[in-house]
Parts: structure tokens; sequence; C-alpha cells
């Protein structure tokens, strides 16, 4: 593993890993701004979501312990799915929710993917 002298680990990233890291800034900047929009206790819980979303693209861009990082993300993801199934009426889903949603499916598929590679 390479690092270079800010501590990215960019040589070992394959294009599975930036689809992930994408996803997961997708759905990390979308908690911040619907957070921003509910605001209350909302705004903080979309913000403790958007933390865990970029401590993992941290960790991922880091090279910091991955395989535990995956195995995490895949339950902290789904249950931001869950989460928003039981808080909101279902169906219509709006764009902006769609877009979340989507990617979040989409970070699940590749984490469950690279876990699976690494075991």
């Amino acid at each position: 593993m390479t690092h270079t002298d800010t501590g990215v680990d960019t040589e070992s990233l394959t294009p599975l890993h930036w689809i992930g890291v994408l996803a997961a800034t997708v759905t990390g900047t979308a908690h911040v701004v619907l957070g921003i929009q509910f605001g209350g206790t909302f705004m903080i819980l979309f913000l403790f979501a958007t933390l865990g979303f970029g401590a993992g693209v941290t960790a991922i861009v880091t090279g910091y312990h991955r395989r535990a990082v995956y195995a995490l993300g895949i339950p902290f993801t789904a249950g931001q799915i869950v989460m928003w199934w039981v808080l909101n009426p279902v169906p219509p889903i709006p764009p902006s929710h769609a877009v979340d949603k989507v990617a979040q499916a989409v970070l699940i598929a590749v984490l469950a993917v690279l876990l699976y590679r690494e075991s």
C-alpha cells in the first residue's frame, strides 16, 4: 500500500471504490441539504449521518481498516433507508429523496461486493 504525504492511498483504490466514494458523497451531501431544510432534531440526526458517510469515505481513501468500514457501512446505510421509509409517507418519493435513496442502494451494493472480494 502506497501512501502519499497526505495519507491518501489512491493506488489501491479500484473504480468500484470510487463509485462507492461518489455514492457516499452524494448521500452525505443530500443529508446536509435536507437537514438544513428540516431543522431542529432532524438537522442533528441528518448531520450525524453526514459525519458517518464522511468518516467512511475518509477511512476508505486513507486505507484505514477498509474491510471493517465495508462491514459497518452496509447496516449504517441500510438503516438510513429503513428510517426514511418509516418516517416518510411513501409513495410518492420526492426527486431529491430518490437521488439519495438510489445513491444509498448503490453504496450498499458496492460495499457488499468489496466486502466479498476481500474475504
